[in-house]
């Protein structure tokens, strides 16, 4: 198989395999495990014709109504035969998904199986790491390879994450819909948690030899946006989409052509993404409008967009930064979102003032192993022309970090202090 004709099933894969999995998982009365391999044999028999035959001209079309034959073919093998046709029969037509609607008719009950089926795959009854695999299994179509190497964990655990996340859904009969509108903030809520943890991963890759994995800040995108057209009124909806997009724009400026980080400060800005960016402003604008200016994802939109308007780092407005890690701290109370606070007050007023706000963060127990605290000490003792000491903390953040690239970079600092 030719590399253009690959990559070309690879994105067909991309688009259509959540579409399949949803629409089967609706038609077979919630059952996901057996619709993920209904849409496993659909696309089986795909990659069997199409090098030989040709790809169809609207392989969607042709993928659906496969998948929805071998959805009848499922639905005959049960006892009910004849009642389940009748029922299901008009359900079977390759149908458009319908459009985004937030009418008030529509509020308690969106139709849409893709919206549907993130709410099931991102169901509280599962672990957080469950949730994740799940998400990117159904709703990105990666493959449990794909997973297993994204987050460096060996491809049976991923396997057995996804199997039994499965399990369970069909244990507690989770039901395939979308919350009605006074349960939706709380579900809603554990979707945005999964859809960020999948971006901060990507952003800022936990572990492994890269300092990013742009794979998964696509996926969340992708999800996000997903999300936002479904919910267009739901302002942390907004709000995640704004701080995905605001972040992301700087990918193409956070790395040099070997991989080695480039520091916000340092970043050559002219390779943000400045439409990007735009789309980012606009999102946060419409989520403060529809009231979530104290909304947590909002919030912290707000301080990635004080970043954006910067032309140049010496123009960051840090004093509004720190103003609104403090509004953070208080909707959302963190001691991340103080040592952030702490960072933004050196910027603005200088290390001896932020001093004393990580001195009291070194305290808390929940910090004791987090390299990003003992690198802030490094920079501020740095700054404070304490150089063993500073030295000290780089070398105690580069022994804390998973990640190599950050590893390199916080030793890189301290030899540098070393030398004088």
């Amino acid at each position: 198989m030719d590399t253009a004709l690959t990559q070309r099933l690879e994105t067909i894969w991309r688009m259509e395999s959540p579409v399949l999995t949803a629409r089967l998982t609706r038609l077979l009365g919630g059952d996901v495990g057996r619709a993920e391999e209904l849409v496993q044999d659909t696309w089986l028999a795909a990659l069997e014709r199409w090098p030989s035959q040709g790809v169809p001209d609207n392989p969607g079309a042709w993928l659906m109504t496969t998948a929805r034959n071998r959805a009848i073919d499922v639905l005959r093998q049960h006892q009910r035969v004849a009642g389940q046709h009748a029922q299901y029969g008009s359900e079977l037509e390759p149908l458009p998904l319908p459009p985004p609607d937030d009418s008030d008719a529509l509020e308690d009950d969106i139709g849409d199986d893709l919206l549907r089926l993130m709410f099931v795959a991102c169901h509280p009854v599962l672990a957080a790491d469950a949730r994740v695999a799940l998400t990117l299994r159904l709703l990105g179509g990666l493959t449990t390879d794909e997973i297993a190497r994204a987050f460096l964990a060996p491809e049976p655990t991923i396997a057995q994450r996804i199997v039994r996340a499965k399990r369970v859904l069909a244990q507690k009969q989770v039901p395939f819909d979308v919350p009605r509108h006074a349960a939706l903030p709380e579900r809603l809520a554990s979707v945005l948690e999964v859809v960020y943890l999948i971006f901060n991963e990507g952003y800022a890759a936990s572990a492994g030899d890269d300092w990013m994995r742009p794979a998964l800040c696509d996926e969340a995108l992708r999800l996000g946006r997903v999300l936002a057209s479904r919910l267009p009124t739901w302002p942390q909806v907004q709000g995640l989409l704004a701080l995905m997009e605001l972040q992301a724009s700087r990918t193409a400026a956070r790395t040099d052509a070997t991989g080695t980080p480039i520091l916000l400060p340092d970043q050559d800005r002219t390779r943000w993404d400045w439409l990007q960016i735009a789309r980012g402003q606009s999102a946060l604008q419409q989520a403060v409008a529809l009231g979530g200016s104290d909304d947590p994802y909002v919030l912290q939109a707000a301080i990635a967009e004080c970043h954006a308007r910067a032309r140049r780092a010496e123009e960051t407005d840090w004093a509004r930064m720190a103003a609104l890690y403090a509004r953070l701290a208080q909707v959302q109370p963190s001691p991340v979102v103080e040592l952030n606070r702490a960072v933004a007050v050196s910027r603005a007023k200088g290390a001896a003032a932020a001093w004393p706000l990580v001195e009291q963060l070194s305290a808390d127990p929940r910090l004791r192993d987090y390299a990003p605290l003992a690198a802030v000490q490094g920079d501020l003792l740095a700054q404070l022309g304490r150089a063993a000491d500073a030295r000290a903390a780089f070398e105690r953040a580069a022994a804390l970090t998973a990640n190599g690239r950050e590893r390199a970079l916080l030793q890189a600092r301290a030899e540098a202090l070393a030398q004088g």
